[in-house]
């Protein structure tokens, strides 16, 4: 399970280096979303539900590589909306490359066989698949028939082509196990690179709201479906063995959001990817200027159920480097898919959610409005 040896041993000496050098907080993968604007409208995702002078924004290439120079992750994740349709990406994928960061490009898959000829096989670049199971499960789960169909044969084009191809998985309430075990099953014969999996979580502006998973239920069926394969041996994640271990209920970790910061056209997003409770112009405005410790599990009431990759991840790569030992015997037993699980944090202390998201919406479109006078009032209407 994991990063493939060079990713791995690259990263793990950046977080080497950081220790070393003191620092409590530190990125690890810049979630980048260049644009909002999509070509599916997925239940469990709520940015198409964007006003159209918002989704018509995007982000530069000046803007895309700023970002990263002031970040200075090691790897960037790029997403959506749907990437693919940003006409300077093969240039914003490029300048990553040049700057040798490994690029994690996310894509429905729907105008990848098209425009894959854009982009060149590189040791630096891969290509993760939404694929949220097998073909009735994803096609529900992306809200149009098809899409599976589409997106294996896109699978199949880009490791012809030579491109490092996975997929990334998202799973909701009401998953079943024998499934997902199956469907991961299929993915690793077509000779995958690896598999990225999450539980879901609840976006504020998601349509479905009543199919996310909370955290009892993420570790119940984790377990189910590590169970089928080995303890996970029989598939490979793209993930920390730990991570998938605290999936399963088997580790206690708090979040590390300032590990997976997110760029959007809004700025620098507060805290994390999931939450948008605020935006900083500068990175450095991000890690100085937000309250840390009034987010997480047991700290704030919306990541009461969180257990998802953009927080959790960056606490288990760190044990990762630090405790050696503990994931080398899960490499070599699997995951531990019964017994007792371990102590969750007490959510006694949590402060009550508080809903702020319209207020940036409305923030950006006064700006946008402010650069172009003619643009319609009517639109405020739309993100109230």
């Amino acid at each position: 399970m994991g990063l493939p040896f060079i990713p791995s041993a690259r990263i793990g000496a950046y977080i080497v280096k950081q220790t070393l050098m003191g620092k409590k907080r530190y990125p690890l993968v810049m979630m980048l979303e260049p644009l909002f604007r999509c070509n599916l409208a997925c239940a469990g995702c709520g940015k198409i539900d964007y006003p159209d002078e918002i989704l018509n924004q995007r982000l530069s290439y000046d803007q895309c590589m700023a970002a990263i120079d002031e970040c200075g992750a090691p790897a960037v994740s790029i997403a959506g909306g749907e990437p693919l349709l940003h006409r300077d990406l093969p240039r914003i994928v490029e300048g990553f490359i040049k700057r040798k960061k490994f690029v994690i490009l996310c894509t429905n898959a729907l105008l990848l066989t098209k425009k894959i000829d854009q982009y060149k096989p590189s040791k630096y670049l891969t290509w993760s698949i939404h694929l949220d199971g097998d073909q009735a499960m994803h096609d529900k789960s992306v809200c149009e028939d098809g899409v599976y169909d589409k997106a294996v044969a896109a699978i199949k084009l880009a490791k012809s082509k030579g491109f490092r191809t996975q997929i990334n998985c998202t799973l909701f309430d009401g998953s079943d196990p024998e499934r997902v075990a199956k469907f991961f099953d299929e993915m690793t014969a077509m000779g995958l690179d690896g598999i990225t999996v999450s539980p879901g979580y609840s976006y504020e502006r998601a349509p479905d709201q009543e199919h996310f998973l909370n955290r009892n239920k993420t570790k119940t069926l984790f377990r189910e479906i590590l169970k089928r394969g080995k303890g996970g041996k029989a598939w490979s994640f793209t993930q920390s063995g730990l991570f998938m271990d605290f999936l399963a209920g088997n580790q206690t970790y708090e979040c590390s959001p300032w590990s997976m910061p997110a760029r959007t056209v809004f700025g620098w997003q507060k805290p994390c990817y999931l939450l948008g409770e605020g935006y900083t112009k500068t990175f450095a405005e991000l890690m100085d200027d937000t309250k840390w410790d009034d987010y997480g599990v047991g700290n704030y009431e919306k990541c009461a159920d969180c257990m998802v990759h953009c927080g959790f991840e960056g606490t288990a790569v760190a044990d990762s480097v630090k405790n050696p030992l503990k994931l080398f015997a899960i490499s070599l037993r699997g995951i531990k898919t019964d017994g007792a699980m371990a102590k969750d944090i007490p959510l006694d202390k949590q402060r009550p959610a508080d809903f702020v998201f319209s207020t940036h919406v409305e923030k950006k479109l006064a700006e946008i409005r402010a650069k172009n006078p003619r643009a319609s009032k009517s639109v405020v209407e739309a993100a109230e």
